[in-house]
């Protein structure tokens, strides 16, 4: 199709569109007209276009579609994928409504060796859920990593082994060690 049939199909959609006039004022205006009506009726079509497209409904996500629980597992696939980084972020999604997260920070910061960071969200993880067993076996376990307030730590895995007897075979190991310890610094 070549240029003037191009821009006599455009300029024939919008005469249809005025049915009032009788007669075809197209072929009388000059090729300049024509560009300037042409370019008129582009930047109106755009125009339009445009209103229409920004006035288009945006979906915007203003709660977090994920559960504390999800923050959770999907932390712990990524640490077993060894991305901890990860793994961090979405316990601490978790901890704003899940306190049993802070355990899992814990163990985070503890497999890379912060120490201190470990020790406090540990100590977060028993002050916001004081029966919760693991979180005191794993503050006594990194105290007897740093062979260090070991009495306390001893206590820590007799107060898990109280809350969760379920678990005592892991929590025996953890105070088997601290007794070793203590033995040995004496």
């Amino acid at each position: 199709m070549g240029k003037s049939k191009l821009l006599d199909a455009l300029y024939c959609s919008q005469i249809k569109r005025k049915r009032r006039r009788a007669h075809n004022v197209w072929p009388s205006l000059g090729n300049k007209r024509r560009a300037n009506f042409l370019l008129k009726v582009i930047c109106s079509i755009f125009v339009s276009c445009c209103l229409v497209a920004c006035a288009l409904p945006r979906i915007v996500v203003l709660e977090d579609p994920l559960s504390p629980e999800e923050h959770i597992n999907l932390g712990l696939t990524y640490e077993m994928n060894g991305e901890l980084d990860n793994a961090l972020e979405e316990y601490k999604k978790a901890s704003k409504k899940l306190p049993l997260a802070y355990t899992f920070i814990g163990n985070i910061y503890f497999q890379r060796g912060e120490f201190d960071n470990a020790e406090v969200h540990y100590k977060k993880a028993i002050k916001r859920e004081p029966n919760h067993a693991d979180a005191y076996n794993n503050l006594a376990w990194l105290y007897c990593t740093e062979k260090r307030n070991l009495n306390e730590a001893e206590d820590l895995v007799l107060k898990a082994l109280q809350l969760n007897p379920s678990k005592q075979d892991i929590y025996q190991d953890t105070l088997e060690k601290i007794r070793d310890l203590k033995r040995e610094t004496k």
